[in-house]
């Protein structure tokens, strides 16, 4: 090795791989419907109309989320243009960032073990859920930046003292809380309560309890200040935001699924976080299940019961479900992976590296074969046959650089052996989103035809679909006909006027006849998804010409 595994300069190389592989080619295919493209058009027409306290969505205020990722991608837009490179840079540097946290918070962890913390920085950094989240806008990828903030904060704070590391943990609380509202606080509390439950002080590692003093006082004012001024703001603007943040998006939220239309079963993820974590949460499981619990240090088991079961079982229990809400799980999977890995012999830690680095090869190879596989099998997706190419070049290098590396210690070929397989996965799948978008719930391939046809300066109508990344993608605000599709219903409750019926038609409603009339005769483009309802039929008398596209036809 050119230097030691414990030179910090090895983080600072896999950050910019990482980031390497990120960056390529991130701007090929457009924002995804429904939620990259939501938080993509907020954020663009937050940039443009200047508002930057009441967001807006097509043209409708829309207070589903609390504002900060929405000024970081309006900020994203205005610093590296209004294209797909400037929403999705920011959360790719947060996701960076949430490497070198669990970097800082292994040698907390580990005793200042840098080797370890390398290990814990890289196992995290290639789990797929958390390359998912880079490479998909939501406010996830941030929440789980500022909750390793705040965690690291407060346990370094525990560690070392200084009030810099508390200001960091109130401050990061905040920044949740105006990220994601109280599901902010999960992960700082959960660090806390692993620190101290039940830790004898032979085991705390060098924590020690501090008194407190005025600087708590003063985290805690920055942290109200911080976090509750914007609700404090549309509170005092209209009363009504208490019961709409207190019950709808907090208590609803958890407990109806129906509200958002996010059902999932109780199971769901604990079958999707294994999975979404492949093949280190194999290794987590089995080598957890064949440790003994009398072996492991109080530190490491609450490790496991607080970082990960308790948030895992909170999060089981809300009736509203995604993949990346339990995403602040998964620094603790990276860091319990690496200590019970540790705790393997040469030998057995060898079986391990041969099994894990056959999964890559097998991952790589069968993305080799996709371009057949989607010819052969109706996958619904189109594939050119050069899309094999990255793939089989990883292939190839993964086997050189592993047989030609004169490395004996097992760990650093496993850890060159990750990077490597996931840098290739991140530039191959990039060709397959970019020639798939449609299939994807991507607009890009919509928006571009209606350009060649030079039809963009015509009113841009959407029936019975709530597409965002169609105003993205054009600049400007299309017309939705709400048939009866439940995800058009939209909030209205807060707009001063009826001008948003100029972005949104109520089909149903008497009332939108005539402005409907209206609309059709000024010629525009009509982009219906699969057929129109029989009823609607003579939506289409006016026009002439139909393109098909996916699943899309565009009238005009």
């Amino acid at each position: 090795m050119p230097f030691p595994m414990t030179s910090r300069r090895w983080l600072w190389l896999f950050l910019l791989v990482l980031g390497g592989a990120f960056v390529w080619q991130l701007g090929s295919w457009g924002p995804l419907d429904s939620s990259e493209a939501r938080y993509s058009e907020i954020g663009r027409e937050m940039l443009t109309g200047g508002d930057w306290l009441h967001p807006r969505l097509l043209g409708i205020q829309h207070f589903h989320k609390p504002p900060l990722t929405y000024w970081l991608t309006a900020a994203g837009l205005g610093l590296f243009g209004v294209n797909t490179v400037g929403v999705r840079l920011l959360p790719v540097l947060a996701v960076l960032l949430q490497v070198g946290l669990v970097y800082a918070l292994g040698l907390l962890l580990f005793g200042n073990d840098r080797a370890r913390a390398l290990a814990a920085a890289v196992i995290y950094g290639t789990l797929p859920v958390v390359l998912i989240s880079a490479l998909n806008v939501t406010t996830d990828v941030y929440l789980a930046t500022l909750e390793l903030a705040a965690a690291y904060g407060i346990l370094r704070y525990y560690h070392d003292g200084g009030r810099r590391w508390l200001y960091l943990f109130w401050l990061g609380l905040g920044l949740a809380f105006l990220t994601k509202g109280p599901v902010g606080f999960v992960l700082p509390l959960m660090a806390v309560a692993g620190a101290y439950f039940r830790v004898p002080a032979t085991e705390r590692t060098g924590l020690a309890r501090r008194p407190f003093t005025v600087h708590h006082a003063l985290g805690l004012g920055l942290f109200l200040v911080v976090g509750l001024s914007w609700y404090g703001y549309l509170v005092a603007e209209n009363p009504a935001f208490v019961r709409y943040f207190l019950y709808e998006h907090t208590v609803e939220r958890f407990a109806n699924a129906a509200t958002f239309n996010r059902s999932k079963p109780w199971w769901f993820y604990v079958l999707l976080a294994p999975a979404t974590s492949l093949p280190w949460a194999v290794a987590l499981v089995v080598r957890a299940a064949r440790t003994p619990w009398a072996t492991v240090s109080r530190q490491w088991r609450n490790v496991l019961i607080f970082w990960v079961l308790v948030p895992l079982l909170f999060f089981s229990l809300s009736k509203s479900k995604l993949l990346l809400y339990v995403l602040p799980i998964f620094p603790g999977v990276a860091l319990l992976t690496t200590y019970y890995l540790g705790r393997c012999t040469e030998d057995v830690l060898l079986r391990w590296y041969v099994g894990i680095t056959g999964f890559f090869g097998l991952m790589l190879g069968l993305l080799c074969l996709l371009p057949i596989f989607a010819a052969v099998f109706d996958l619904g997706l189109e594939l050119r046959p050069l899309t094999s190419l990255w793939p089989a070049i990883g292939v190839v290098v993964l086997v050189l650089t592993l047989s030609i590396w004169d490395q004996v210690r097992v760990a650093p070929r496993l850890l060159m052996a990750t990077t490597i397989f996931t840098v290739f996965l991140l530039i191959s799948a990039k060709p397959i989103m970019q020639q798939n978008e449609l299939a994807f719930n991507g607009s890009r391939p919509l928006a571009e035809f209606i350009t060649q046809q030079r039809l963009q300066t015509r009113p841009i109508v959407v029936y019975d679909q709530l597409l965002p990344s169609l105003a993205f993608e054009l600049g400007t605000l299309p017309v939705f006909l709400n048939d009866g599709n439940t995800s058009l219903n939209r909030e209205t409750q807060f707009e001063l006027g009826t001008s948003w019926h100029r972005y949104l038609l109520y089909l149903d409603q008497p009332e939108s006849a005539a402005p409907l009339r209206w609309l059709l005769a000024q010629h525009p483009v009509l982009l219906v998804k699969d057929e129109l309802k029989p009823e609607r039929q003579w939506l289409l008398a006016t026009f002439q010409h139909q393109e098909k596209l996916g699943k899309w036809v565009v009238y005009w």
